[in-house]
């Protein structure tokens, strides 16, 4: 079975005829950007793969590790994993078919001898191993076609060559899990360079090399003591890189989710390397336009942060609130969702220190024009835990909240809005109906001032009007138009 994109479409047919007819006018469509952008993605897939020197590669058949005797496995375990490091052209669908096929087979053959197989790890094996994984998965990625490239509209340009990585992957992940995998020996080859080429691939358009990698890294972080440091710090350097250069990189989802579990093992008290990760490179990553592709894995991260160290809480919602989008609702709508996660999770303490700067944002988010973020804000008197810290300190947060809900309860153009601001309202009323009553007075005052002020400027400008009539009429007797 060969993976591949599928090359009989209409845009692919019309691009192989134009060498030797000319297009149709009449079928050209000048707004199907995406046709483009798909025929794009096409041409770039091939700068990926392997290219073999045009001659037919020829492998030499060796039998099946079971029909040996034991004592010869080793060995022959050996040679198989020297003959795959060969790798074929797969952009090329009819080359080498045969021989794309043995490996396809000798690479099931391997993987199933690594799970059940004992005693076939010797010490000669595991430069075999690194080698043969090596050869075929590190290679050049194709850079991103273009700039117009959308992870959320357009379809992943797929690894050509997967019906063998994928084996590939699946033979490595179960020679880390082995019982016999021993740590000391393979620590030789799985080096900081491997870690290193390893964390490139994240980049890889395909999202199924991608959760292959992820678990890859996930293992040889279990396993490997001393390249953890080093592991944590290269994802550092690659988000940095991402937020603050390039704003491009595919595996970020992938590369969190594994850090997620890293957090959630941290020991305690934390150390200043940590923190600083939170607060110098996880904050900032929510500045990134693609946020979406990868928040609720942040978002997990974060909390994961909190429940270790509750004090961290202030300076992680103090830099929410310094990066809150200010043009883009789903971002709002993403911001909130987290802030509500954070809340979840919060101690009594750390809210008193930020509900201030924390509620005068989501007064302003709850009189957003945006329907989905006011919506959104307002869910917040939905959470049982959340209200009962607003009860607590109903005195601070009634105040700042009280302006914006009873405006939007008068005039916001969505009746479900208006619904829920209500509710609000009422359960504000319940809480400290005294100062509820006193805030009402208090609005409806400045209300009455405000009109009474707005009327003052009217008359105003209406006097000024009617003295330039006269002034105009008393220099040359024509009433000015």
């Amino acid at each position: 079975m060969v993976v591949h994109r599928d090359s009989s479409g209409p845009i692919h047919r019309a691009m192989s005829s134009a060498a030797t007819t000319a297009p149709s006018v009449d079928k050209v469509d000048g707004f199907s950007r995406k046709s483009v952008r798909k025929a794009k993605q096409k041409r770039s897939q091939s700068s990926s793969q392997f290219r073999s020197q045009g001659k037919p590669i020829e492998l030499t058949p060796l039998p099946l590790l079971k029909d040996v005797p034991a004592a010869e496995q080793p060995e022959l375990f050996l040679k198989k994993l020297q003959q795959c490091c060969t790798v074929f052209d797969f952009m090329d669908t009819l080359s080498d078919l045969k021989m794309k096929e043995y490996k396809r087979s000798t690479l099931n053959e391997l993987v199933d001898y690594v799970t059940v197989s004992r005693g076939y790890l010797t010490e000669q094996a595991y430069p075999e191993v690194v080698k043969m994984v090596s050869h075929n998965i590190f290679r050049t990625l194709p850079p991103s076609d273009s700039n117009e490239f959308d992870p959320e509209e357009d379809e992943p340009t797929l690894e050509a060559s997967w019906p063998h990585l994928q084996l590939v992957y699946e033979f490595f992940i179960r020679f880390l899990e082995s019982q016999e995998f021993q740590p000391s020996i393979a620590k030789k080859y799985i080096d900081q360079k491997f870690v290193l080429q390893l964390l490139e691939l994240f980049d890889s358009e395909d999202p199924r090399e991608r959760d292959y990698l992820k678990t890859v890294l996930h293992r040889i972080y279990g396993k490997f003591l001393g390249l953890r440091a080093f592991i944590r710090k290269q994802i550092n350097n690659i988000f940095l890189r991402f937020v603050y250069e390039t704003e491009h990189f595919n595996g970020v989802a992938e590369l969190l989710e594994i850090l997620g579990s890293i957090i959630n093992g941290f020991a305690l008290p934390l150390k200043a390397e940590h923190k600083q990760f939170l607060v110098k490179v996880l904050i900032p990553l929510h500045t990134v336009r693609s946020l979406s592709l990868f928040h609720a894995q942040l978002a997990y991260c974060i909390v994961q942060f909190l429940e270790k160290d509750p004090t961290l809480t202030e300076p992680v919602i103090r830099g929410l609130l310094k990066f809150w989008p200010k043009t883009c609702s789903q971002k709002e709508v993403m911001f909130l969702g987290e802030l509500e996660e954070i809340l979840d999770v919060i101690e009594p303490t750390q809210f008193v220190k930020i509900q201030e700067p924390l509620f005068k944002q989501i007064s302003r988010c709850v009189s957003s024009p945006h329907f989905q973020v006011a919506e959104r804000a307002l869910y917040y008197w939905n959470n049982e835990y959340i209200m009962s810290l607003i009860e607590e300190n109903s005195s601070v947060i009634l105040p700042i909240m009280f302006a914006s809900l009873y405006r939007i309860s008068k005039e916001h153009w969505n009746p479900a809005i208006v619904a829920l601001v209500y509710n609000v309202l009422k359960a504000f009323m319940e809480m400290n109906s005294t100062l509820f009553d006193e805030l009402t007075a208090t609005y409806k005052s400045d209300r009455q001032r405000e009109k009474k002020k707005e009327k003052e400027r009217e008359e105003l400008w209406k006097k000024l009007e009617d003295l330039e009539l006269k002034r105009g009429l008393r220099s040359d007797g024509i009433i000015p138009t």
